[in-house]
């Protein structure tokens, strides 16, 4: 799978949870998941549960920790699939 396509997949899982919708049309991998899409940490738990299905894999509470922008998540789905 291409990074662009990891990229995009989790951008799509993000934008139901976003409650700055605007901030989904400048997206980049330095983009914070909790500061620039003002996702709550209780919705961050769906949005690692999502990606884990999403991509068939799983994500370690460790590993989701280091989760800040869409490029830590991008990188590390990377690693996994």
């Amino acid at each position: 799978m291409q990074e662009k396509e990891v990229f995009d997949k989790i951008v799509g899982i993000i934008g139901p949870f976003a409650k700055n919708k605007e901030s989904l049309n400048n997206v980049t991998n330095d983009s914070n998941i909790l500061k620039d899409f003002e996702v709550n940490s209780s919705r961050l738990v769906d949005i690692i549960l999502a990606l884990e299905d999403e991509f068939d894999i799983e994500i370690s509470d460790e590993e989701a920790e280091k989760i800040e922008t869409i490029g830590d998540a991008t990188n590390l789905i990377k690693n996994k699939i």
